[in-house]
């Protein structure tokens, strides 16, 4: 892994607020304050667009807005749309938290140690997380990622545990004997 893959993405630039290079911001971050606190200086992808410095930080209207060092007009800012704001991962680490680059290339396995596949990712869906997972058979699966789907997340050893409800994955099959117009037992 290179340096870069290693940066999580704190704010993706949007368009311009105002005539004086303030742009909104989609962010990222669950700490936005501190992430783009005035001073902060932050890598960019492209590459070629950055490394920017923010001169200033507003939250107006559920929005937030920034101004970087060096953008001083709306022509600037608009140049700038689309820039995505990269970070070094903080050191502090929350148990039951990982960072998505963390999670891809995951080995996913049953409960019993069969292999399903490989984690490609990490989306974040409103009502939750939800696990990219490729199965071995090649297919995409969105795995809910709560503790009932995914008891374990072992980074170190290179997997999770999938104790997936029947249905789920693409590979599982509904009992023969189960009859759709009975619903289930009770």
């Amino acid at each position: 892994m290179n340096a870069s893959e290693s940066l999580l993405r704190v704010a993706t630039v949007g368009g311009p607020q105002g005539l004086r290079g303030e742009v909104r911001l989609a962010v990222h971050t669950d700490d936005p304050e501190t992430r783009l606190a005035p001073g902060t200086s932050l890598q960019t992808e492209p590459v070629a667009a950055g490394p920017l410095t923010i001169a200033d930080l507003s939250h107006r209207s559920k929005h937030w807005y920034v101004r970087f060092e060096g953008v001083a007009d709306r022509t600037a800012a608009e140049g700038m749309r689309g820039v995505v704001l990269l970070a070094e991962p903080l050191t502090e680490v929350e148990e039951d938290a990982w960072y998505p680059h963390e999670l891809a290339g995951l080995r996913a396995e049953t409960p019993d140690g069969e292999h399903l596949g490989e984690v490609e990712g990490i989306r974040h869906l409103p009502a939750q997380d939800v696990l990219i997972l490729r199965e071995h058979t090649g297919e995409r699966t969105l795995v809910p990622f709560v503790r009932a789907i995914v008891p374990t997340v072992d980074v170190a050893g290179g997997r999770v545990i999938i104790d997936a409800p029947l249905g789920l994955l693409a590979g599982s099959d509904v009992p023969d004997d189960a009859d759709p117009e009975q619903g289930e037992d009770r």
